[in-house]
């Protein structure tokens, strides 16, 4: 009787192992690239390394300044992007250089006056490695950083590698493609807002398509990330900037940012930053929040210590870019004779064409509107397949 008992128990043991292994190897399915050394060490053993990193930069639990240190690599150089070598500085906020406390290794800012850098700067370094997590959205600035850093290392004979991350937007590849007389620094390439491919494909399409300057000359390595494909579901372990908190803000960052040029309040100085829309006096839903000054994140939001009303969207099950919170706040702004596009500049710029802004301000429908960049979207898609490293 016992002997039987026994068994049973361990059956049933065994099967809730079972089901719960497929979570749980889902989980760990990946390996980003900086976690696999033995690609990459041996191109950068006795040379002068400069890397292009910040909190997203991980090893597993070790960053990857500590984990190449621990392994003899010689890091000459740091170079820190918006929101800094650390990620505790707020959107906008000047990056200076300085000297990492922890290593003593020089910190390069490549994000204000000087996004490219000089010569000088990169005048003990043989080889870049660019290591960011990214959202998969034009107008997130990791990319622009990168476009100059390969163009610098493309100019200086110096080698580039990227090791790649997934992109958690990547299944999306949607909005307008960037028109030439719209680049800025939030749209440097002729790519949509939501263009579907990991930084290492995109390096590959920038040096392909010629986007740099002496692009052909440029050394460029891509370490690949293992066993992921363009369907795998990936959930960050760091918060890719301060104000991009979870996967919900990833999933609604694309959409959210447009009222950047707006009036409107996205939850900057809230801990559900990019997940909630508000506005005062005019009442965008019932869903009430007051904005308040956070430190490395946002010091000075709209509407500070002022409630507003507006959506929670923290369990809306939306992805991808959706224009209907944009096309309704516009709607209701406009009837209380507010001015909405109150930065019509930075809109055009976000969206890398005028003709978004244009379009909502001739009262065309969110389907009318996506109907007009479709031919855009095929052609950029024929275009990037060359540079696809995912199926």
């Amino acid at each position: 009787m016992f002997k039987t008992v026994f068994f049973i128990f361990l059956f049933i043991l065994s099967a809730l192992f079972t089901v719960n292994a497929p979570a749980t190897e889902a989980k760990h399915s990946i390996t980003v690239g900086a976690e696999q050394p033995a690609l990459y060490l041996p191109q950068l053993k006795n040379k002068r390394v400069g890397l292009v990193v910040n909190q997203t930069s991980l090893v597993g639990p070790i960053h990857l300044v500590d984990s190449l240190l621990a392994k003899n690599i010689n890091i000459t150089k740091i170079f820190a992007p918006e929101h800094g070598f650390r990620g505790d500085h707020d959107a906008g906020a000047h990056v200076k250089n300085a000297v990492d406390s922890k290593t003593g290794i020089p910190l390069i800012s490549i994000y204000g006056k000087n996004k490219k850098p000089s010569a000088e700067a990169l005048s003990n370094v043989d080889v870049i490695v660019f290591d960011i997590q990214d959202v998969g959205v034009r107008f997130y600035t990791y990319i622009s950083s990168m476009h100059y850093m390969m163009e610098a290392a493309a100019e200086q004979g110096i080698e580039f590698m990227v090791l790649d991350r997934p992109n958690p937007n990547i299944a999306y590849v949607d909005g307008p493609v960037l028109e030439r007389e719209f680049k800025s620094f939030v749209g440097m390439h002729p790519i949509p807002v939501l263009h579907g491919m990991t930084v290492g494909e995109l390096a590959n399409m920038i040096k392909g398509k010629g986007w740099i300057n002496k692009a052909a000359d440029l050394q460029l390595t891509v370490i690949p990330v293992d066993r992921y494909t363009r369907t795998t579901r990936y959930s960050l372990p760091v918060k890719p900037s301060p104000n991009l908190p979870n996967d919900q803000s990833i999933a609604l960052y694309p959409s959210l940012c447009f009222f950047e040029a707006t009036p409107i309040s996205i939850g900057r100085g809230t801990d559900f930053a990019f997940q909630v829309i508000g506005y005062s006096p005019v009442a965008l839903g019932e869903f009430s929040f007051t904005p308040r000054s956070i430190k490395g994140a946002s010091a000075n939001p709209k509407f500070k210590n002022t409630p507003v009303k507006g959506i929670d969207l923290r369990t809306e099950n939306t992805h991808g870019l959706n224009l209907s919170y944009l096309i309704t706040a516009y709607s209701k702004l406009t009837k209380n004779n507010i001015t909405f596009f109150e930065r019509a500049d930075f809109m055009d710029k976000l969206a890398g064409t005028n003709k978004l802004r244009l379009a909502i301000e001739a009262g065309q429908s969110a389907e009318q509107i996506k109907q007009g960049w479709q031919s855009g979207l095929t052609q950029f898609k024929a275009q990037r397949a060359p540079y696809l490293l995912y199926k």
